[in-house]
């Protein structure tokens, strides 16, 4: 057995506290991080005004998120195709709406290098038909009549302010 002098034995002393120091520290960490983002808070206000935190537990990672109730909005793409003379000189026009599935939608269209956007509503008591409207800040205009066969899927008629008239088929 070797005799070590005093210096040599604070540094072995020093190295084991800072190396079991060191661990802990990084076990801490990690914990600590582990515990911040397991949670989050969220502010509510009392009864006496006092605002309360209160935490709330996240679901562990890759667990998938509930459905909400009733149906999503679904985006649809929209064609309009030539159906009279005036109309044959722009060919097909395409456009899109957003079935919000509450009886309404947003409807945008490219029509002549102008974007025309509007609505789609459904007609009272009839669940599949509808009228959508769309208008551009240069003044153009159009106004659609259409019957819906699924949430996903339709086809209908469509006027423009220049007297152009399309047949409409929305969805794929």
């Amino acid at each position: 057995m070797s005799v070590l002098d005093e210096s040599e034995r604070e540094i072995i002393i020093m190295n084991k506290r800072t190396h079991i120091f060191g661990r802990r520290t990084s076990m801490g960490l990690v914990v600590a991080t582990y515990i911040i983002s397991a949670c989050y808070v969220v502010p509510t206000t009392g009864t006496d005004g006092t605002v309360q935190y209160s935490h709330y537990p996240l679901p562990p990672a890759g667990t998938p998120l509930p459905v909400p109730a009733g149906a999503t909005p679904a985006t649809l793409t929209v064609r309009l195709y030539p159906s009279n003379e005036q109309a044959t000189h722009t060919g097909v026009v395409s456009g899109s709406v957003t079935n919000m599935m509450t009886g309404k939608g947003r409807f945008v269209v490219n029509y002549l290098g102008e974007v025309l956007s509007g609505e789609a509503t459904r007609v009272s008591n009839e669940e599949k038909r509808g009228v959508a409207s769309a208008y551009s800040s240069g003044g153009m205009y159009m106004s659609c009549e259409y019957q819906m066969n699924t949430p996903h899927q339709g086809a209908g008629t469509c006027s423009f302010a220049n007297g152009a008239k399309y047949q409409m088929h929305i969805g794929n």
